[in-house]
């Protein structure tokens, strides 16, 4: 019996790549997973995450890894839970080994109807199962959590060597959003490694716009 679990990194952040990852297993080397500590990628530290990485593609019979790009993210035509369905099917329709059963974390509010959804897309058919937190559920679901996140961490520090330093890349980390400050000010524009559709980067540009307008104590001075 071949476990399948899909799973991505990245939905949120306003800078660098979403990543979608999809493995198949064989249900009797689930034990082997679970003995190296495989759980949900939230739940351990980048080291660890990192270490897990190598195990899990040797003990896996098949893993597909899709990086998407903020280009791609802006350009996208529907909501993101439909780009996130396209490309978790993209993603498992080339798989070379299908999985009899695929277990999904599902982004909509309606689990069963996320995965019936990606069910009809798929080229193959196996049982699925799509609950909210599947990573935390499914031993599948946690490996390609896993993958996914150690993916999207190495790209990100590959932008660190271009960009400096860029914080995590969500909206709410203040260290991504002084670098985007600071970029802004410094360049007129935002960096091409940010998805231009989020709303955050509007609050930006018109907080930035706001703090150049005022007037200054050399302004004042400078006054007849």
């Amino acid at each position: 019996m071949k476990l399948g679990g899909i799973d991505e990194a990245g939905r949120g952040p306003i800078i660098g790549p979403l990543v979608i990852a999809a493995v198949v297993v064989e249900a009797f080397r689930i034990p082997e997973l679970e003995a190296l500590g495989v759980r949900d990628s939230k739940k351990l530290t980048p080291k660890r995450r990192e270490e897990l990485f190598g195990d899990i593609v040797k003990i896996v019979d098949d893993y597909v890894i899709l990086q998407l790009s903020p280009e791609e993210i802006d350009s996208r035509e529907g909501t993101m839970n439909e780009f996130e369905i396209e490309n978790f099917v993209k993603a498992l329709n080339s798989l070379r080994i299908k999985p009899d059963i695929l277990y999904i974390d599902a982004a909509d509010v309606k689990e069963k109807r996320f995965g019936d959804i990606i069910g009809e897309k798929l080229s193959f058919s196996p049982r699925i199962i799509a609950e909210h937190k599947a990573d935390s559920k499914y031993i599948p679901v946690a490996a390609a959590s896993i993958l996914a996140k150690v993916t999207r961490d190495r790209a990100i520090e590959k932008l660190k060597e271009v960009y400096g330093e860029i914080g995590s890349g969500y909206p709410s980390d203040p260290i991504t959003r002084r670098f985007l400050e600071e970029y802004y000010k410094a360049h007129g524009e935002f960096p091409p490694i940010v998805r231009r559709s989020w709303k955050t980067l509007k609050k930006i540009e018109e907080k930035v716009k706001v703090k150049k307008n005022q007037p200054t104590i050399l302004d004042f001075l400078k006054r007849p």
